[in-house]
């Protein structure tokens, strides 16, 4: 089902024409801890990743982000970033899910405080 999807999809997987592309052009350089798999071509110029399942860029953990972008040339395996103990772990992009954050009053909560300084508007 995966073999698929490939050809109708780009978001479940990366299409043929980019795993193609990637088997000619591409050297592995790594993998995180999502099994998202690492690459840049032969002459180093070009960096990109093949997602481990949906393609959702916030899944990239930022030492990897940076790599990607150009703004380091170390790899994360290589030089890990320095993590402060106050940084939380790395969190995927929640928007759209039953997970997102929905502030105090809000209409998606489970119990949504009821509204007293609101009166609906009647016409006369």
């Amino acid at each position: 089902m995966k073999f698929l999807l490939r050809f109708v999809t780009w978001w479940n997987y990366s299409t043929l024409n980019t795993a193609f592309f990637t088997w000619r052009n591409g050297v592995k350089v790594g993998e995180d801890e999502q099994g998202n798999v690492f690459y840049r071509s032969h002459d180093g110029k070009k960096r990109w990743v093949m997602y481990n399942g949906e393609s959702e860029a916030s899944r990239i953990a930022p030492d990897w982000h940076g790599w990607l972008h150009h703004t380091w040339d170390e790899l994360p395996d290589e030089r890990p970033l320095v993590r402060k103990d106050w940084e939380k772990p790395h969190q995927e992009n929640l928007t759209g899910t039953a997970l997102a954050y929905a502030p105090k009053g809000s209409i998606r909560q489970a119990q949504p405080k009821a509204r007293t300084d609101y009166e609906a508007w009647t016409p006369e």
